[in-house]
């Protein structure tokens, strides 16, 4: 007899075969496949900007979900699209656009970019495509044998998965079942709304950031780049210590997609960063120049420690996630016996052999490109690719159920294997973590699109097919577009290009593969102060009383503070407020157009940056 657990989801894949799966509806059309490409290379472009003024990747689905349909929108009324855009199929293109756009995310950038600074070593762009590539795909086929047990039987909730479902039901003026509705419905005006919202905030920055940035003897005039505050710190500008305030409004727009918590402690922590510390450290001689890059220097082991610390306390403290993941294996690998019925939800699922082979035929490519890119041991490079597997397992449960990869605790755990085993290779410290990372965060990526599709009733084959299409897209795209906008290493870690990934991927691979011996007696005074502080912040989170967790500072808030320029977390505070107070008093106008114009915003500053790049690498413009 099967275990209660089995029969209740077998229940639960009848009911959604039955009553929630849409077969016959097109999905993966070609039309959503080159669109879902185009506006995935889009989100990653943007995203890449993104990540090296903030250290963070901005989500795609919800905006790429907007954008396909403002797209098509347009395309139908210029008699380019015979019909409509479906739920279920905007589901697909959006699971193209996520696979693609995310290509920045998983320690991706961050590790090419510590890469480059640690060792100045930049391999050539096609074995890097590849290399990203195939560690992303195989992440997708990570999701496989996971899928069933996370979303079909155990109901986890993938935060943004739903989140993307329900927003493609309002947009499309969807039924339960997803279907799209007819032309004139409520939800189609709600849908053109978000749209017009989202296109005025690409416009508006857009617009902003050609008048900052593009410096030609034809241009009139250029806006400044940040407006200096009318006060002094130890006798020297606001501005000197990075306290001003920029007119980037990128910064803006992802201060308001995350939390005011995280947002309040950003701020708080850019404050204490340079206005007390910063100060303090340039009189004791610490630090001998007042500027960003010679603050971060410095600050950049306390910030390090705080990140990392808390990542690997809070993934501690989920303990019981860890161990579902590894107590649910056995029912994910079992094989159905000789006597039992084919399982009818296998005609739509992934086959599970799938798996397998792409482990066998991806997991030596991978192998190999660290062995000829990165100089990493043979047996070493063996060890990465399961180890990052079963990481990608955890990683998968974790953001099903707290919608978070913890891509900074799995990193750092494999930066620490790394330094033991292999002493002293700091591109193999650095590029093993990022198998770890990737391969998690693509089959996590997977599996929250694959939560809208259980949702919406779309095929879960065909939304791997499509993720794998978006990782085509954005490998492709991400490499070069990181050579244009990254052109010298020097530019990570300045005031242009923060980076703070990269500065805390570059420290803590120094720290493990150097040993934290070598660094100098107050660096490891930093460290020591930031571990202890980054392990209470933790516990304060987990163990606080509720009515006062929301008064904790966010580690990752405080930590992140740290290693970008004290401006960068004044703006970002400024458009969490600006968020926080309209969804106090209006908080229906807030659930419908936050999201919408903070990803104009993104989008339009982020792919003015990438034009405004090409037109000096062109000679149009000047540096």
């Amino acid at each position: 007899m099967a275990a209660p657990n089995d029969l209740q989801a077998s229940a639960a894949e009848r009911h959604w075969l039955a009553h929630v799966h849409r077969p016959g509806v097109p999905q993966l059309t070609v039309r959503a496949v080159l669109a879902g490409m185009a506006i995935g290379a889009l989100m990653c472009l943007s995203n890449l900007y993104v990540f090296f003024k903030t250290g963070w990747s901005m989500g795609v689905t919800i905006t790429a979900a907007i954008l396909a349909f403002a797209l098509f929108r347009v395309l139908g009324a210029v008699g380019a699209a015979k019909r409509p855009l479906t739920a279920l199929e905007n589901n697909a293109l959006t699971t193209v656009a996520s696979g693609a756009g995310y290509m920045t995310g998983g320690g991706n950038m961050a590790a090419f970019g510590a890469l480059l600074m640690v060792t100045t070593l930049r391999p050539d762009p096609v074995p890097m495509i590849a290399w990203f590539g195939v560690i992303a795909a195989l992440g997708v086929f990570t999701a496989i044998p996971i899928k069933r047990q996370l979303i079909n039987r155990e109901g986890l909730v993938f935060p943004t998965g739903t989140a993307t479902a329900e927003t493609l039901r309002a947009i499309h003026g969807a039924a339960e079942g997803g279907a799209g509705a007819p032309a004139g419905a409520p939800g189609r005006d709600e849908g053109g709304a978000q749209a017009r919202a989202l296109g005025l905030g690409a416009g508006f920055a857009a617009l902003l950031a050609f008048l900052r940035d593009a410096k030609a003897a034809w241009m009139p005039f250029n806006l400044p780049a940040s407006i200096p505050v009318p006060f002094a710190i130890a006798g020297r500008p606001a501005a000197d210590w990075t306290l001003a305030l920029k007119t980037e409004v990128v910064l803006v727009g992802a201060g308001a997609l995350m939390s005011f918590r995280t947002a309040w402690s950003l701020l708080l922590g850019g404050l204490l960063t340079y206005a007390f510390l910063a100060p303090a450290l340039v009189a004791q001689g610490l630090v001998t120049s007042v500027s960003y890059k010679a603050i971060v220097g410095w600050t950049v082991w306390p910030g390090a420690a705080i990140l990392v610390a808390s990542g690997l306390a809070s993934f501690a403290l989920d303990w019981k996630s860890v161990a579902r993941s590894f107590s649910g294996m056995a029912r994910i690998f079992r094989r159905r016996g000789a006597g039992e019925a084919e399982d009818p939800i296998d005609a739509v699922e992934c086959p599970g052999w799938w798996f397998p082979a792409g482990f066998v035929a991806l997991g030596p490519i991978v192998v190999l490109l660290m062995v000829a890119l990165f100089q990493i041991p043979l047996w070493a490079g063996i060890i990465a690719v399961p180890l990052a597997i079963v990481m990608g397992f955890v990683a998968a449960r974790v953001t099903g159920e707290t919608d978070v990869t913890p891509t900074k605790a799995l990193g750092p755990v494999t930066q620490l294997i790394y330094g033991v085993i292999t002493p002293g290779n700091l591109s193999g410290n650095i590029m093993s973590a990022n198998v770890t990372g990737g391969i998690g965060l693509h089959a996590a990526d997977l599996l929250t699109t694959l939560k809208t599709g259980w949702i919406l009733g779309g095929s879960p084959r065909v939304q791997f097919y499509a993720q794998l299409f978006g990782v085509l897209a954005g490998a492709a795209v991400v490499v070069p577009a990181f050579n244009i906008l990254i052109p010298d290493p020097a530019v990570l870690g300045s005031d242009a290009w923060p980076a703070p990934s990269c500065l805390v991927w570059a420290g803590v691979s120094q720290a493990f593969a150097g040993g934290v011996g070598a660094l100098d007696l107050y660096a490891r005074s930093g460290i020591g102060a930031g571990l202890a502080l980054g392990l209470a912040l933790a516990l304060l989170e987990r163990f606080a009383p509720r009515g006062v967790r929301h008064l904790v500072p966010s580690p990752s808030g405080l930590g992140i503070a740290m290693v970008i320029p004290g401006s960068n977390a004044v703006a970002m505070f400024a458009g969490a407020l600006m968020a926080w107070l309209l969804a106090r008093r209006r908080p229906d106008v807030a659930r419908r157009f936050v999201v919408p114009v903070s990803s104009g915003l993104i989008a339009g500053e982020s792919l003015m940056g990438v034009v405004v790049a090409l037109l000096v690498v062109a000679g149009v413009l000047s540096r």
